[in-house]
């Protein structure tokens, strides 16, 4: 019995090694995928399947105790949003009338934004600083495109802030 035990263990222990390696290929393709992307709305739709794998090796990085490669995946996932919707801004005239591509980024964006918010109540409050600073400007990046989507609302415009060179 004892030798069963070990065998499924050492099964398992396999499943989660070689899933963790799975998950990290997929996220390297997909990046991949999306900086070869030239068609802004195609480019605009990969922002969503490639967060969601971020937000797996964040998850994984944020269990290891690694906040800091959290915090760069974070990062990352911010950059990948922003160079979607600049992909889009110069393509597309009047995203009102043709808000293919800055529909999925602004729904990518917010859910970005909420699993941001999950994740920050988890942790201290000292540990906050680096996730927060890209979730506010995720959120800000997602008024922008709501705004986008549909500048007749009666709220102003959000303001703009300059991106922040690449350290």
């Amino acid at each position: 019995m004892p030798v069963r035990s070990s065998f499924w263990a050492v099964v398992f222990l396999v499943a989660l090694v070689a899933g963790s390696l799975l998950a990290q290929d997929r996220t390297a393709e997909l990046r991949s995928r999306f900086e070869k992307e030239t068609d802004p709305v195609r480019k605009a739709r990969l922002v969503e399947q490639l967060a969601d794998a971020e937000f797996r090796d964040m998850h994984q990085k944020i269990d290891e105790g690694n906040l800091s490669d959290a915090a760069e995946i974070a990062g990352r996932v911010r950059d990948e949003a922003r160079a979607g919707k600049k992909a889009l801004d110069a393509k597309v005239r009047d995203p009102e009338a043709h808000p293919e591509g800055y529909k999925q980024l602004e729904i990518s964006v917010r859910e970005s934004v909420r699993r941001l918010d999950d994740i920050l109540v988890g942790l201290a409050k000292d540990e906050q600083a680096p996730l927060a600073e890209v979730r506010k400007d995720l959120d800000e990046l997602n008024r922008q495109l709501i705004h986008q989507l549909f500048p007749k609302r009666p709220e102003p415009a959000p303001t703009t802030t300059p991106e922040k060179p690449k350290s």
